[in-house]
């Protein structure tokens, strides 16, 4: 699923297009409604011609909402520029255009609304003067199309352009470190804490123990919902409401980060790539005070210039930045930096946890610029989380490193924890190497599945192999070597076909204790035709059979393990003293019934003891 966001100057008709598009009206606190501007973050969604379902973020477009803008516009994937034909670029539409430029928002439309309130003559003009405003961003060459919001022309082929770009755009990947930047948080009466705010880099499940970055505070998932709608799994870009359990709507502050525990820190300290926009007032000078914008966060701070004094307009160079606050950020994430009612520039952030740098020391502008590029060890890891598990070669190949380079950073990253391998120790073609945050969720996984399956099946001894091997999220020839990886760190214990959970153990009631041991009885009473009428329930019976008390040889026919083992004695014997025997002397040898007799021996061929040759049973 993707994300579309608004943009540009107030009063151009974003929130008007939106409720167009979907009927739905974005604009939910009473004073947008008697104010008719947009104050805060409003939220829809529709279903496209071509059946994809997309949310929209629509943003304020006033100066004095440009933070609650920012909180917003960090997770989309496309941006619909609206532009009112009857006034044409504005203040905010250019503020707008270099946010979205800095944070590296690729895919735009330009929609030109009002289209009913002016002559096609001005409006030609007017689109001129926006391809020329696009020159040089990111939205560079977007589609420009004329609307009305209250004629409707024109929306039928904006929903088209919309579905045209989303075509070319790739979706969000799913690392497995599912983080949702907060920009709204609220109570429901009767259930609890809610937060919003637009999934990235996994996946959130219903059930799930989550945290709150910033909060320090651990809760559990108590119920999702996309467009309303309530899901057991939300996905990589969508936009989410979570229902949290454990937590008080008072501990949770919009630009906290949900994610799942232990793997994502809080950060005063980021190093970054920063860019300057072009028409910045002024340069930004070593250490100037500014506002720290990334997802839905916002944080004073300075800049430290590490390779300059001063960086004029429109360049870029290599900063540190000092928050007066902790933020929830990871590497490659985008953000922007203000001072005052003015946006300076923005860019990625290379090292989410930095140490104090030297100004001007050359080892640290080259370490920079390889993380800007990408270490060796982090492109191994990336290739990993975009490709899943792979042996050395595929992975050199993906990573974009020779082979000699791939070998020695896995070899290092395994030895301190860093990767983990299935089917081997070393990295070689055959071992396969997967990040050790990935194999924790693995783990994870078997875990809660193991726990889910004994629950319901307290009375199995364990879950079948292959039935657990299917819930890994593995594919194909990894999912053999991590069961055995997963028995050898002991998180599952093996025993023949089934796996369990260490701490499993079958426990039956006094209840059932009872009527088990009146079943053996019963059986014993008449050995060799032991009645067959009401056996135990398939699980009770199941558990007589793995404690060795019965011996189940057709869907009708169980014996008692003693007697089964003298009928499997005496046949074993005649069958080496004569080579042969037939099911009608098996039946005279215990005096039963032929239908005891053709079960026990139907029992044998299936366990490759006997084979049938005719009438008679030989040995195998």
């Amino acid at each position: 699923m993707f994300v579309i966001g608004t943009a540009g100057h107030v009063d151009h008709g974003k929130s008007t297009l939106v409720k167009a598009l979907t009927g739905i009206d974005p604009d939910r606190l009473r004073e947008e409604k008697e104010r008719g501007m947009t104050i805060d973050l409003g939220f829809a969604w529709l279903t496209l011609p071509s059946g994809r379902e997309v949310s929209i973020v629509d943003v304020p477009g006033h100066e004095r909402f440009i933070k609650n803008m920012l909180a917003g516009v960090g997770g989309i994937d496309l941006a619909l520029l609206v532009i009112a034909s009857d006034e044409s670029v504005m203040p905010q539409t250019k503020e707008h255009l270099a946010i979205l430029d800095l944070l590296q928002v690729k895919r735009g439309i330009v929609a030109l609304t009002k289209r009913d309130l002016v002559e096609q003559d001005w409006l030609d003009l007017v689109a001129a003067e926006v391809e020329e405003t696009l020159q040089g961003t990111s939205l560079e060459g977007a589609p420009i199309l004329p609307v009305s919001s209250v004629t409707r022309q024109g929306l039928p082929e904006l929903l088209a352009a919309i579905d045209a770009a989303l075509d070319v755009t790739t979706p969000r990947r799913d690392t497995g470190r599912p983080r949702l930047p907060i920009d709204r948080s609220f109570v429901i009466s009767g259930f609890g804490s809610v937060v919003t705010g637009t999934l990235t880099d996994g996946q959130l499940r219903v059930g799930q123990e989550v945290e709150l970055v910033l909060a320090g505070k651990r809760a559990r998932i108590r119920g999702l919902q996309t467009h309303r709608k309530s899901e057991d799994v939300a996905l990589p870009g969508t936009r989410t409401a979570v229902n949290l359990s454990g937590v008080s709507h008072d501990e949770v502050n919009r630009g906290d980060v949900l994610t799942i525990p232990g793997w994502l820190k809080p950060t005063e300290a980021v190093d970054v790539r920063l860019r300057l926009v072009g028409d910045a007032v002024r340069p930004l000078k070593h250490n100037a005070p500014v506002t720290f914008h990334t997802g839905a966060s916002e944080a004073l701070a300075r800049v430290r210039l590490l390779d300059r004094d001063e960086m004029p307009p429109g360049e870029t160079g290599w900063a540190q930045i000092h928050l007066s606050e902790a933020v929830a950020v990871a590497k490659g994430d985008f953000f922007v930096i203000r001072a005052g009612d003015a946006t300076l520039g923005g860019g990625v952030i290379l090292d989410a946890h930095a140490k104090r740098h030297r100004r001007f020391h050359a080892p640290t502008l080259e370490r920079l610029a390889t993380l800007e590029k990408g270490s060796p060890e982090e492109l191994l890891v990336q290739a990993l989380e975009s490709w899943g598990p792979l042996d050395l070669p595929s992975l050199a190949e993906r990573a974009n490193l020779a082979l000699g380079e791939a070998r020695e950073n896995a070899q290092a990253m395994l030895e301190r924890g860093a990767l983990v391998s299935l089917g081997g120790d070393a990295p070689q073609p055959g071992v396969l190497l997967l990040p050790a945050s990935v194999w924790s969720q693995v783990a994870e996984r078997a875990k809660a599945a193991l726990a889910a399956y004994h629950k319901q099946n307290p009375l199995r001894r364990g879950q079948p192999k292959e039935e657990l091997r299917g819930k890994l999220g593995l594919e194909g020839q990894a999912s053999a070597p991590a069961m055995q990886r997963l028995v050898k760190e002991g998180v599952v214990v093996e025993e023949e076909t089934l796996v369990r959970l260490p701490e499993h153990r079958i426990a039956v009631t006094p209840e059932q204790r009872r009527r088990l041991d009146e079943y053996v009885r019963l059986l014993e009473s008449e050995p060799f035709s032991p009645p067959t009428a009401e056996p135990p329930a398939p699980d009770l019976l199941n558990v007589l059979i793995e404690e060795g008390k019965v011996v189940k040889v057709s869907d009708s026919v169980v014996f008692a393990a003693q007697a089964y083992q003298q009928m499997v004695d005496r046949v074993m014997a005649h069958l080496k003293a004569e080579g042969k025997i037939t099911v009608a002397q098996v039946r005279d040898m215990f005096g039963a019934s032929r239908k005891y007799a053709l079960a026990l021996m139907e029992h044998l061929d299936q366990k490759r003891v006997t084979r049938r040759v005719g009438d008679e049973r030989v040995l195998r």
